[in-house]
């Protein structure tokens, strides 16, 4: 799914501008890059886990001569999925309930 289409259903489902919508899913976005750099770990509870590992330079295959190249070290990042995300993709649990935007004033 694009990000746009990400965006619209966010904006649909809250009553906010997608203006408004675009701008929290970008800084969201770039929060995780930051965080990434500063820290190499980010753990969203429930949702799953954002790390950046070093791999080290290794000799590879171009594909298409089959000449050997080395490929430098770089840095990979790598995502584990938590319980719940695991879950719902594979249809253990439902969707969460979640409030309408008309809900969430009431106590």
């Amino acid at each position: 799914m694009p990000k746009l289409d990400m965006v619209q259903e966010i904006a649909k489902k809250t009553g906010l501008r997608q203006l408004e919508v675009k701008q929290i899913v970008q800084l969201t976005l770039d929060g995780i890059i930051e965080t990434l750099i500063a820290d190499r770990r980010l753990e969203l509870r429930n949702f799953g886990v954002f790390t950046v590992k070093s791999r080290q330079a290794k000799m590879a295959r171009n594909p298409k001569t089959g000449e050997p190249v080395m490929a430098p070290a770089r840095q990979a990042v790598t995502f584990k999925p938590g319980k719940i995300m695991l879950d719902r993709v594979n249809g253990k649990i439902g969707a969460p309930q979640s409030a309408s935007p008309a809900d969430s004033g009431k106590s």
